[in-house]
């Protein structure tokens, strides 16, 4: 086996985890694979014989390709205000522990409603986040990667924390109670009983609705997410459990095509958090074929 067939196997032993690195920054599965793709062209071009922690390196480099997808991201979106939700992982609601790879994207409590809130942080407040408080990436390593100094980073970090901490709710940890809750909002929802739909949601939930560019929406307020849902109640028949980021969910599939992605976040007993990914274009990549 010659070095660069060594490196390969190498860095084939680490993409769940990097994979998982690449997730978390970019919340996009797509360009997950697109940077890890990069980081390998990077790596098979790299001599390896001096680094000592391989995989340390292997992570360094997935995240400056991250960072920089992450800048021309920010660079060409043309609305700041657009609610863009990341890509939602889907899988069976009994598939817990069957897929060491897919378990790997949504360790660490990494829900849809963390996600979201990383959705607005900086390239480089993510970048420290990330790296630090999830995968535990000192801050000296994450200082080479954003050309800043340690004690920036660290402040970086700490500014992300903050809004971590005051915008994503922490789910419920009890599955089980978080099905019950879904399905009494389901339930309702299909029965058309607002006041039933109002108890099991929060006073101030927030439901986001990502249909593409140009057409996404944000709504705060139990009454008018009750409305909202019973627009669409008429489509409950066809939802189907699911979990979405290793949380309850449902993937509505009209004709056996999907036409949304729904996650809650319950906390308390109550959903405080409803993000519906329903762009078209990214829904079609759902395949429906994983829940049967």
């Amino acid at each position: 086996m010659d070095d660069r067939d060594w490196l390969a196997q190498r860095f084939e032993e680490q993409r769940p985890h990097l994979r998982a690195v690449a997730y978390r920054l970019l919340g996009s599965v797509s360009e997950a694979d697109d940077a890890l793709q990069e980081a390998w062209l990077r790596l098979s071009r790299s001599d390896a014989t001096a680094v000592e922690n391989l995989g340390g390196w292997f992570t360094t480099i997935v995240a400056r390709v991250s960072l920089n997808m992450l800048r021309a991201r920010k660079a060409k979106r043309e609305s700041p205000l657009e609610e863009r939700l990341p890509d939602p992982i889907v899988s069976r609601r009994d598939s817990r522990g069957r897929d060491p790879e897919h378990e790997a994207l949504i360790a660490d409590s990494v829900g849809m409603a963390l996600l979201v809130v990383l959705e607005t942080l900086s390239p480089a407040e993510r970048i420290a986040f990330v790296l630090h408080d999830i995968f535990a990436v000192p801050f000296d390593d994450i200082a080479s990667i954003t050309e800043r100094t340690p004690a920036a980073v660290r402040q970086l970090a700490s500014r992300a924390r903050r809004r971590v901490r005051a915008q994503a709710p922490v789910p419920d940890p009890d599955l089980a109670r978080q099905w019950e809750v879904l399905e009494a909002f389901s339930a309702a929802s299909q029965e058309g009983n607002f006041d039933a739909l109002m108890a099991v949601l929060d006073p101030d939930i927030v439901l986001r609705e990502d249909g593409g560019p140009g057409a996404s929406m944000l709504i705060r307020g139990a009454r008018a997410v009750t409305e909202r849902a019973m627009m669409f109640s008429h489509l409950g028949p066809t939802g189907r459990p699911a979990l979405v980021n290793g949380g309850a969910g449902v993937v509505v599939a009209p004709g056996g095509r999907v036409f949304a992605v729904m996650s809650f976040t319950i906390s308390g007993g109550t959903i405080v958090e409803i993000n519906v990914l329903n762009d078209p274009e990214r829904v079609k990549e759902i395949d429906l074929s994983i829940l049967d």
